[in-house]
């Protein structure tokens, strides 16, 4: 993935600009990932109508691929159209992603626990790699390259285990979810610290330890919880 979200207060007035799309992949697709990530970041907010000419323009190409992308994702349900105008987010109350959390705790953490000691030696490389992107994401204060890494590493320790519409499951949850205190964690370097998680992650599955990888889930829900939010965890 070749494009992400870059804050910029001198462009359009909305603080955002989109680094333009390279390679050979479906533009479709790619501004359709590239959207959800700005959404969970957070960087894509709600009471802001978002037009596809002006998307088409940050991402260089033509507004064809962008009209199609926002058209996915309203079928999604993670923006609703304007007509003539373009699309908006929508909002989520805390109810609703208390019930997020709630629904991923049941489904992850007892997955991702028994995961403990039955990883590869080159499953936990990949993994490993996947978390020191994760890591390298947050120091720069890349956002969406964060979202987009860590999206990376849960889908794939998931997709391990071998269930695929539990992985499509969590995927969904994941896309409704916003990141709104991300940038607050940037500017107070707790972003690294929640990242490092993601290493030490590894290391207890890489150690066999099954209780230990269930309590590092728990708190990390509990961190993201409070990321969407954007207040401590409670």
């Amino acid at each position: 993935m070749t494009a992400s979200w870059q804050a910029d207060d001198s462009v359009g007035g909305d603080g955002l600009t989109l680094v333009a799309i390279e390679g050979r992949q479906s533009l479709r697709e790619e501004v359709a990932q590239a959207l959800r990530a700005a959404i969970v970041a957070g960087q894509i907010r709600p009471g802001t109508t978002y037009s596809a000419p002006t998307l088409a323009a940050r991402f260089g190409v033509s507004p064809t691929p962008v009209r199609e992308a926002i058209l996915d994702l309203a079928k999604e349900g993670l923006i609703t159209i304007v007509r003539n105008k373009g699309f908006r987010i929508k909002s989520l109350s805390d109810r609703e992603l208390d019930e997020i959390t709630e629904v991923r705790g049941l489904l992850e953490i007892p997955v991702v626990a028994d995961q403990a000691g039955r990883l590869t030696a080159e499953q936990l490389k990949e993994l490993g790699s996947l978390a020191d992107a994760i890591v390298a994401a947050a120091q720069r204060g890349d956002t969406v390259a964060y979202i987009d890494a860590d999206t990376a590493f849960h889908l794939t320790l998931l997709r391990w285990a071998g269930n695929l519409r539990l992985v499509d499951i969590v995927a969904d949850l994941r896309s409704r979810t916003r990141l709104n205190g991300l940038d607050a964690l940037v500017g107070s370097g707790q972003l690294v610290a929640s990242a490092e998680e993601h290493l030490e992650l590894v290391a207890l599955l890489a150690a066999g330890d099954r209780e230990g990888a269930a309590e590092l889930m728990r708190r990390h829900l509990r961190h993201v919880r409070g990321i969407w939010a954007a207040r401590p965890e409670r």
